[in-house]
């Protein structure tokens, strides 16, 4: 899967189009010029969402309604694809070709895994983060999922709207039971869908995982259900659906679901040690990218493809000795986007690299001239 040009207007502070490389592409400038916008075009393009921001309309460009990001896709036998993400004021429209489509088909045209300091919250931040970071895996390899874990948490959010309301007005007990036992049922088969999903894929990331990329390290991942102890997680929707019985007292008395897979955790562990509380700041950045790796090659294997990684700031987040391995283990591999301000560490791929300098948003292809990046006297492409 390649990326093989991106066109954006009024997206964030970004014009203009650029034509990548297939396998390293480097942008590079100062900061404050937008190289990581040009990433979240991508993200954004990808996923029709941003990495950044919950609402999208927040990046079009101050004083203008409307925004842009088109782009070129090529897989398999030279199939290509254009997609398009097209911001009105408050509205959304994606396409594929011209013609528009739904979420559910146009997740998977451009697949896109990302490295960036947010994504840090998967190691050291909550389970949510980490529960996140399990759906949009199962969902790379089963876009259909999306629709699952969507479904599931709109059915939650009526249940404790029940709850909340039956807390407030002092319901009996068989009131409530009789209110929320049809969403229990939807939950229960829902709930047990997403269980089995997360545990395939979390055992897959556990065999893909190259523990010692970086330095020997004893990283180990494990699902961590909620309802462990609790029964026989074998016998899950049966045990789903006896705790959500048991438990309709304590979560009337919480005003919310307790019991269900939004209670769940991806456990992290390294030698033995809770990453999140024990890990150091570069092993916690390490573990990340072990993750993203594994999930590109779980990708892989299931797609026989790869996706497109992007790698934001990635001096600031990797010291040199992670960077190099980093990029030897992806080359030949995946179609790389890295956004940097400082060169020293990426001395021994510029000579392989599609390389970008960004001033102001504007992309311009880059020259290596005595040994430093040098702007070109043109664009990257007409229209700037």
């Amino acid at each position: 899967m390649i990326l093989e040009s991106l066109e954006v207007s009024n997206f964030r502070n970004l014009s203009g189009k650029i034509s990548w490389g297939p396998g390293l592409n480097i942008i590079y400038g100062n900061n404050g010029q937008g190289k990581t916008n040009w990433l979240e075009a991508i993200h954004t393009l990808s996923r029709a969402k941003s990495f950044r921001t919950q609402r999208l309309q927040e990046a079009i460009r101050f004083g203008e309604d409307t925004a842009f990001i088109e782009g070129s896709v090529s897989s398999g036998s030279n199939l290509q694809r254009q997609l398009r993400v097209s911001l009105i004021a408050n509205t959304k429209s994606i396409s594929v070709n011209g013609k528009r489509e739904q979420l559910a088909r146009y997740l998977g045209q451009l697949q896109v895994f990302a490295f960036t300091a947010d994504q840090l919250e998967v190691v050291r931040g909550s389970a949510e983060a980490r529960r996140h970071f399990i759906d949009r895996g199962v969902a790379s390899l089963r876009p259909a999922y999306v629709r699952t874990v969507a479904d599931y948490n709109k059915i939650l959010k009526q249940k404790n709207r029940i709850l909340q309301d039956a807390a407030e007005r002092d319901f009996r007990r068989e009131v409530v039971e009789d209110l929320v036992t049809p969403w229990n049922e939807q939950l229960a088969i829902l709930g047990t869908e997403i269980h089995h999903a997360r545990v395939d894929y979390t055992q897959r990331l556990n065999l893909a995982l190259e523990r010692n990329l970086f330095e020997p390290a004893e990283l180990e991942i494990r699902y961590a259900s909620s309802l462990e102890s609790k029964g026989e997680l074998s016998h899950y929707e049966a045990l789903l659906r006896e705790r959500l019985q048991l438990r309709l007292a304590a979560e009337l008395a919480a005003g919310r679901s307790l019991i269900g897979p939004h209670r769940d955790d991806l456990a992290l562990h390294l030698a033995g040690r809770e990453m999140r509380v024990y890990g150091s700041s570069g092993q916690q950045r390490s573990a990340l990218l072990l993750l993203d790796l594994a999930a590109i090659s779980v990708y892989n294997s299931q797609h026989q493809d790869y996706p497109v990684f992007l790698v934001d700031d990635v001096d600031a987040e990797l010291d040199e000795k992670r960077i190099k391995r980093l990029l030897e283990f992806l080359e030949g591999r995946t179609q790389t986007f890295i956004t940097t301000s400082k060169r020293n560490h990426l001395e021994g791929f510029l000579s392989k690299a599609n390389v970008h300098e960004i001033v102001q948003g504007k992309a311009w292809s880059a020259e290596l001239n005595s040994g430093a990046f040098s702007a070109a006297a043109t664009p990257a492409e007409v229209g700037q």
